[in-house]
């Protein structure tokens, strides 16, 4: 099952949604303290802006309020190897997506030496793959082998030799790894991290609960999905990679029955709000499934589950900022992202954050 929402007529272009950022502000180490960032809270009925930190969002929760939050974990998906029977031929992996089995769909460079056929090392053999296909935009179908005696799976392997996929605009080395997941992380499978999670700590988790806001996992493992950028002018021509997510029996029941006893559903980042969406009826309730979407949202695009949404600060003409902007307006969201550079907040995985009620 595949899901995707309807398309939207629009004449909105993806020009409309750049803004200049100053390159100092794009973030390349998170904060010692993850709770520390900035927080901006925009709030839709008023029109106002206000400047808090994070540990603040503790006051915009309410008893009764639902915290959704994308417990996918990162995994080690970077990976340096060679062609075999030859060293000299190098090859960057990125792992996408979990296909079937011990078989993924990769982004690999350089792509003139990953044809069909191909077979290709890493970690001086610890790991080995052959290339059985090629999809969508140049991806590869890897399928992968490794010895499984000592009951090793592929995971098991990836943290001995793979490393963190940090985005192409943090060049600044990251020195502790779990500061590229969130502390709920729990299920593996994202090759980039739901970095609205990123700011809560365990503690301020645990002060949440104790408030009387219920939290609902819900899982989507992060990929291109969700970052690859639009290549296309007209934002009804663009499609999404698909990504795998799953909601529980129990975490549609919390959020079920918040919403009938007059809770509100507060997505943490942009990936638990597309899990949401794809898995909401056109009645506002929430269904357990799996599966994988590639619902694009976009302004135009009607709301079916989200009340309030945490989100960093995203990249100029991207799909992240397209949904806050439907959330929202674009125009609220570009005066927003410009008060934003004003005020010298930090952009982008790293970054500082934004709640939007």
């Amino acid at each position: 099952m595949i899901i995707r929402n309807e398309r939207v007529a629009t004449d909105l272009r993806t020009s409309d949604f750049y803004y200049e950022l100053p390159e100092e502000l794009i973030a390349q180490h998170p904060l010692k303290v993850r709770d520390s960032s900035r927080l901006m809270v925009l709030d839709r009925e008023s029109g106002s802006v206000e400047h808090k930190v994070f540990t603040d969002i503790i006051d915009y929760l309410r008893e009764g309020d639902v915290l959704v939050i994308n417990d996918s974990k990162v995994i080690p998906a970077r990976l340096y190897g060679h062609v075999e029977g030859r060293e000299e031929a190098k090859i960057e992996l990125l792992l996408l997506k979990h296909r079937e089995l011990d078989i993924w769909e990769t982004l690999v460079k350089p792509g003139k030496r990953a044809r069909i056929g191909s077979r290709l090392v890493f970690g001086d053999g610890l790991l080995r793959g052959e290339i059985v296909d090629i999809v969508d935009e140049g991806n590869r179908l890897i399928k992968f082998d490794y010895d499984k005696s000592g009951g090793d799976n592929i995971y098991a392997i990836l943290h001995k030799i793979g490393l963190m996929p940090l985005p192409p605009y943090i060049t600044e080395k990251l020195e502790d790894k779990s500061r590229y997941q969130t502390v709920y992380a729990n299920k593996e499978g994202s090759a980039a991290a739901p970095t609205a999670g990123l700011h809560f700590t365990k503690e301020l988790m645990s002060r949440i609960e104790e408030k009387g806001v219920k939290i609902a996992r819900v899982m989507l493992h992060v990929g291109l999905g969700t970052f690859r950028p639009v290549k296309v002018d007209r934002l009804d021509e663009h499609v999404m990679h698909t990504e795998f997510f799953s909601v529980s029996e129990d975490s549609a029941e919390i959020i079920n029955n918040a919403r009938a006893n007059g809770g509100r559903i507060i997505c943490v980042g942009t990936t638990s709000c597309r899990t949401l969406e794809s898995a909401t009826d056109e009645q506002g309730i929430v269904h357990a499934m799996e599966g994988n979407t590639g619902i694009f949202i976009y302004p135009g695009y009607k709301f079916k589950a989200v009340d309030a949404l945490i989100t960093n600060f995203h990249l100029p003409e991207s799909t992240l900022l397209m949904l806050i902007s439907a959330f929202y307006n674009k125009e609220e969201i570009m005066k927003a992202y410009k008060i934003a550079v004003e005020e010298r907040y930090r952009f982008f995985s790293f970054g500082d954050c934004m709640l939007i009620q």
